[in-house]
């Protein structure tokens, strides 16, 4: 994450993301704005949202583009702790519930996507997901995508909030998404991404 902008309240960024043309999360009152991606990033992620796509088309769950925020904290737009969050993609199961009017923050998340970068991954696989499994009841999924290697790595939440870890990597691997009824194949989530050796 970039250096943070300003230290707010969450009404003032809202209103403040709301007008701008840029991207920017928000973290405990600090405004960071997010960086580019890299064309790696981009096709994983592109390829992961259609593959989920197709696989969600007729059932009750949706594939959510990087531009929905969600919000992991407390409610209290006074406050000044919190995460709204952009991840790669998400999936929301049933009907979506979201923080106002607006409809622009998602409050029900079922997967959460993040492709892995050098500068975001520390963050993506701490604090983040920290917070996310800590005020998300409906967040059962979290996936991460290399961009240095065709490696998929899955958190499923079970039964008393115990999260189980499975790693998939190389191109004839497949993951699978039980909770979703859908299968990533590697081959999909990487085609012609080019690594470099």
């Amino acid at each position: 994450m970039n250096l943070p902008q300003a230290k707010t309240t969450l009404a003032d960024y809202l209103d403040f993301e709301r007008g701008s043309t840029e991207r920017h999360q928000f973290v405990d009152g600090e405004i960071f704005a997010m960086a580019g991606e890299s064309l790696g990033h981009s096709m994983i992620n592109t390829n992961i949202i259609i593959s989920l796509g197709i696989q969600l088309r007729g059932k009750p769950c949706r594939v959510l583009s990087p531009n929905m925020k969600i919000r992991s904290g407390p409610a209290d737009a006074r406050s000044m702790k919190g995460l709204f969050s952009y991840a790669d993609a998400s999936v929301v199961c049933g009907e979506p519930r979201f923080h106002d009017k607006h409809q622009d923050v998602l409050l029900n998340p079922k997967l959460i996507v993040e492709v892995l970068s050098p500068s975001t991954e520390a963050f993506d696989r701490g604090d983040k997901f920290l917070r996310y499994s800590a005020h998300l009841d409906s967040f059962t999924d979290y996936l991460l995508a290399s961009t240095v290697e065709p490696r998929l790595e899955h958190f499923s939440r079970e039964a008393a909030n115990r999260w189980v870890y499975t790693c998939i990597s190389g191109l004839d691997g497949c993951l699978p998404l039980p909770s979703l009824g859908c299968r990533l194949e590697l081959s999909e989530v990487f085609d012609g991404v080019v690594f470099e050796s």
